[in-house]
């Protein structure tokens, strides 16, 4: 990555909602399980496994971020669809399981979608009251 195009992503990073964060991991989750069946499928074992990790760093930090306290079901619900990922990275990096990482990238990717609906409604309603 460029030194310009690194800065970018600081500054867009920093200067972001907690909204567009959530997003952005999520994002960068499912490009690097994408990422990671390529790697898979091409016999890379280093690349597959750095991508994982990444999946893996993500999924973590999403799961640390869940608050219990105030959605207790949703929260409970997310981070058993996080501990099912995780289970199925562990899978497809061991194993080199191509459907266990496919089932990790639907899972993010239908997250991600139900998430970019509940942001655009957040926003929405922060129109209205302005």
């Amino acid at each position: 990555m460029s030194y310009g195009a690194k800065n970018y992503k600081q500054t867009a990073i920093k200067t972001a909602s907690p909204e567009q964060i959530l997003l952005m991991l999520y994002e960068g989750a499912i490009k690097a399980a994408k990422l990671a069946r390529v790697a898979m499928e091409k016999g890379q074992i280093a690349e597959k496994g750095r991508q994982i990790a990444k999946v893996h760093d993500i999924i973590n930090e999403l799961n640390t971020t869940l608050d219990h306290k105030r959605a207790a079901d949703v929260a409970a619900q997310l981070a058993s669809l996080y501990e099912f990922c995780v289970s199925q990275l562990l899978k497809a990096n061991l194993q080199n399981d191509i459907n266990a990482m496919d089932s990790v990238v639907k899972i993010l990717t239908t997250l991600h979608e139900g998430w970019v609906v509940a942001v655009d409604e957040i926003r929405k309603q922060k129109r209205e009251r302005a």
